[in-house]
């Protein structure tokens, strides 16, 4: 339930609905339920308050003058439309503001100018965001004058092309000679213990040759041979040889 000052005149942004009422309303009893005090859409200086308190039915608003509230349409049990009109005879009524009940909550319809009105803002609203946005994109220079730079532009010619994949560099001459040394190295040094021919079979053993020892005198005539090798003659003086000297008798 909802309270607000009826000195407010503009309505149209605010609702009412009393939630004990919202199960049993019908077209009975609507007029009741939108004449509640707490409704700030109701005027209590209406003809309906003067028949409620002399207990009259509704078909004396007909003889009366003044401000009354009528039951417009009826759509049960979710939608109900009341009026607020001025009769000023029988035959004679000026509409003053409609009212419509959804699911029992109260809303004010709004006029004609107040919908032009706010249909007319939105627009203008709408085209100065645009030209505030368009203006942000514009760029100056003296020496290049007038262009548009766009924040996403780069991202969606980024997203446009295709990634190209880094191609991997081969390796040179070098590297390749050298790994290839490297693995001949190593398999000489460790060869296989087990061989299998194909995947899933059973492997089977290598058998490992072992080299001859050399016997143990070439291997001592090989370290003399550097030896000798290695001592060359010493080069003729170039002294010439003493004199001979004849002896005394």
């Amino acid at each position: 339930m909802a309270s607000v000052d009826l000195r407010d005149n503009n309505l149209l942004g605010i609702s009412w609905v009393d939630s004990g009422w919202v199960p049993i309303l019908n077209p009975g009893n609507v007029l009741d339920y939108f004449s509640e005090r707490s409704n700030p859409f109701y005027d209590r200086t209406c003809n309906n308050e003067v028949v409620k308190m002399q207990r009259l039915t509704l078909e004396h608003l007909n003889q009366m003058v003044g401000v009354e509230y009528i039951l417009l349409h009826a759509q049960e049990p979710i939608l109900y439309i009341i009026r607020k009109q001025q009769r000023q005879s029988p035959t004679q009524v000026i509409p003053l503001s409609d009212y419509y009940i959804i699911a029992g909550v109260v809303y004010q319809a709004p006029d004609l100018g107040t919908v032009i009105g706010s249909r007319v803002l939105s627009a203008v609203h709408g085209v100065q965001s645009a030209f505030d946005e368009a203006m942000s994109y514009c760029r100056y220079h003296p020496s290049k004058g007038y262009w548009w730079h766009f924040k996403d532009q780069e991202e969606r010619d980024a997203k446009a092309k295709p990634k190209s994949k880094k191609k991997e560099e081969p390796g040179s001459l070098f590297q390749r000679q050298r790994v290839d040394t490297l693995l001949l190295d190593l398999r000489s040094k460790f060869p296989p213990t087990f061989y299998q021919p194909k995947p899933g079979e059973k492997p089977i053993p290598v058998e490992v040759k072992k080299e001859s020892e050399p016997p143990v005198e070439l291997v001592k005539q090989e370290e003399r041979e550097p030896a000798t090798k290695t001592s060359a003659p010493a080069p003729p003086s170039s002294k010439p040889p003493p004199e001979k000297r004849a002896r005394l008798q």
